[in-house]
């Protein structure tokens, strides 16, 4: 029996529970050896809430069983939907079909290795109901490994100092969004996504929620060296035109440098003197690095062009941020609509 209350809207039906439900998103690619214990902490926490909940894991393109054990979770779980996607898409495209499909009032987005731990979604949903629209989880610290442990401040520090908006530094994409705010960064069709930035520029009230960033649960970060550098591009260029500006400071510095360096050597040349009163020095040592040096600059310049033309680029394409192959959820859930809710 179907214990779901509904209204009839015109053109479509409006299910009363979606208006306290809180929807968490939770984006996974080969993460079978942390599914069963992600599923059975989310469900430990948001059963003590009081709040209709339902979970809406994103399989990116899985080559394990992480695709297998979530289905076995959504067949006993009315409450969960699984979003299999036709292939890896990546991490930030993965994140915006759930937000797509999420129907809560409120979204919780987190990442599945269980260094976001569900423990404190009680604490963002709290600060929800106090009148914020979006709350960011903000990391006191962060346990990472390796490399990892020395880029991740570099970037955070590389992104404070270059964004043109106030992004939070040490916070991801952990935290919860209001249903306005979902609608609202659901409209903007970027290809190019960063989450935190957009999450950033479309403003309303935002509060944060400080936590410990724990080790991951088990396995390997998924997000290898390069993903990690087209993440950090993505959010700089996306979001800061600084390097643009920065291109033609140095471009301005390195011709007046030239121009000074050409007045000194043909003075120096009438008045047979090297630089500075030194003797005149023969050969192509200077003319090598003059030239080394200018292409340099050039190639930069080049580069940082190339990175905002190619972003125009996939912009002008307008393809889809990603396709999803199927959608696995409950009858009760398949025709329901989402609705404006308040808290």
């Amino acid at each position: 029996m179907n214990d779901t209350k509904e209204v009839l809207l015109p053109g479509k039906i409006v299910d009363l529970t979606l208006l306290h439900m809180i929807s968490l998103v939770i984006p996974l690619y080969n993460e079978e050896d942390v599914v069963n214990a992600l599923h059975q902490k989310v469900v430990g926490t948001m059963e003590t809430l009081g709040h209709a909940w339902e979970v809406v894991y994103v399989d990116d393109g899985s080559r394990d069983r992480s695709l297998e054990l979530l289905l076995a979770h959504q067949a006993i779980d009315p409450r969960v939907t699984v979003v299999e996607l036709s292939r890896n898409w990546g991490h930030q495209p993965a994140l915006t079909a759930g937000l797509s499909v999420a129907k809560g009032s409120a979204v919780v987005l987190m990442d599945g290795d269980l260094q976001d731990s569900p423990e404190v979604i009680p604490d963002l949903i709290a600060a929800w109901q106090k009148g914020a629209q979006v709350v960011i989880a903000e990391r006191r610290s962060r346990k990472e490994r390796g490399l990892r442990r020395w880029l991740f401040p570099l970037f955070y520090k590389a992104l404070g100092y270059l964004s043109d908006y106030p992004i939070p530094l040490n916070a991801g994409i952990f935290g919860l969004l209001d249903r306005q705010a979902v609608d609202s960064i659901s409209r903007l069709t970027e290809s190019n996504r960063y989450l935190p930035g957009l999450r950033a520029w479309i403003g309303f009230k935002t509060a944060v929620v400080y936590y410990e960033r724990a080790e991951r649960a088990a396995g390997e970060p998924k997000q290898n060296f390069w993903r990690l550098l087209k993440y950090a591009l993505d959010a700089i260029f996306s979001f800061s035109y600084k390097p643009l500006r920065l291109s033609l400071f140095l471009g301005m510095f390195t011709a007046a440098f030239a121009l000074i360096y050409g007045i000194v050597l043909v003075i120096s040349r009438f008045l047979g003197l090297g630089m500075f009163g030194l003797p005149v020095v023969t050969g192509y040592t200077s003319t090598i690095v003059s030239i080394l040096l200018l292409s340099g600059v050039q190639l930069i310049c080049v580069g940082l062009l190339g990175e905002y033309i190619g972003r125009i680029y996939d912009e002008v394409k307008r393809r889809p941020l990603f396709l999803i192959h199927s959608i696995h959820q409950s009858e009760a859930k398949r025709g329901l609509s989402r609705a404006s809710q308040p808290r």
